[in-house]
């Protein structure tokens, strides 16, 4: 039914890995494989090609869906629908940044400190051309193809580049004076796919998956047994998504807690718990979440 394109290059290995996690295994011939295939009835056929291009194809409706940074959909102005930000990055959960760095002793502090002429190298010129009008700066913006944060200060005055972290930009002694975009992954769709009533359905039905596992990251699922006179004790302690399930236990006077709590407070949640008075604690992960 679907025609799926998703990112080759920095984002290919962290969107393999969330397509396993939903039960949708990429599978292909070979690393270098362009084609791909996904055991599942919504899905006919799979590319995997440059983030670059994506947006135009899937606008083009050369894909039905896809998956590519909100920053080429913005460089390239495609024409699709898009149906949500998947909380992802190459290495983290923080969104890219395309931002506007300068050397570490310009002396220059915001953008519109910029003089006009001012040379600017950048992967994304139609964004910085765009960009510097909207703050009135008539800027030289120069096409790069790569090493962007290399060239400054001999060939160019600053940049517009990506960054997740800041770390590339610091370590070519470069400081960041303001921010064009922040750009999560996106699943974008054909306007005329998503349309289709039947197509539709399909997309979001995969969707509910794809933010399923995210949702579920850094979260597990916690179980406990609790006597009825340290009950409130123990659910004062508890942090949940909404409020934590309370079941009676059979013939024992005491009752059963779940909830899904932070992987990261679980070091100090489980501890105190057990102070409380809870007993029989186990901790579960957690695959998905869907709400």
């Amino acid at each position: 039914m679907l025609k799926l394109v998703l990112p080759k290059g920095s984002l290919e290995r962290a969107t393999l890995a969330l397509f396993e996690a939903a039960d949708l295994s990429v599978r292909r011939s070979s690393q270098v494989e362009y084609k791909a295939s996904i055991a599942d009835p919504r899905i006919d056929e799979v590319r995997i090609l440059r983030p670059q291009e994506i947006p135009r194809y899937v606008g083009e409706g050369l894909f039905d869906l896809g998956i590519a940074g909100r920053d080429w959909v913005e460089e390239t102005e495609s024409d699709v629908v898009v149906l949500g930000d998947l909380a992802y990055s190459k290495a983290s959960a923080n969104p890219f940044r395309i931002v506007v760095a300068v050397a570490d002793d310009s002396p220059w502090d915001k953008v519109e400190d910029l003089p006009d002429g001012v040379k600017v190298s950048t992967e994304y010129p139609g964004l910085a051309r765009r960009f510097f009008a909207d703050h009135g700066v008539r800027a030289d913006v120069r096409l790069s193809y790569g090493a962007t944060e290399a060239k400054v200060p001999d060939i160019v005055d600053c940049v517009v580049d990506g960054t997740e972290t800041g770390r590339a930009l610091r370590a070519a002694n470069l400081r960041i004076i303001d921010e064009v975009l922040a750009s999560f992954t996106a699943l974008i769709a054909n306007p005329a796919s998503h349309a289709d009533p039947a197509k539709r359905q399909a997309m979001l039905q995969l969707k509910v998956l794809l933010d399923g596992v995210l949702e579920a990251r850094g979260k597990v699922l916690v179980k406990l047994n609790v006597g009825g006179d340290r009950l409130a004790d123990v659910i004062r302690l508890v942090p949940s998504m909404k409020a934590p399930t309370v079941s009676e236990l059979s013939g024992q006077g005491g009752y059963a807690v779940e909830t899904v709590v932070a992987k990261s407070v679980i070091n100090t949640l489980i501890p105190a718990l057990k102070d409380a008075g809870a007993t029989d604690i186990i901790e579960l992960p957690l695959a998905k979440i869907v709400h």
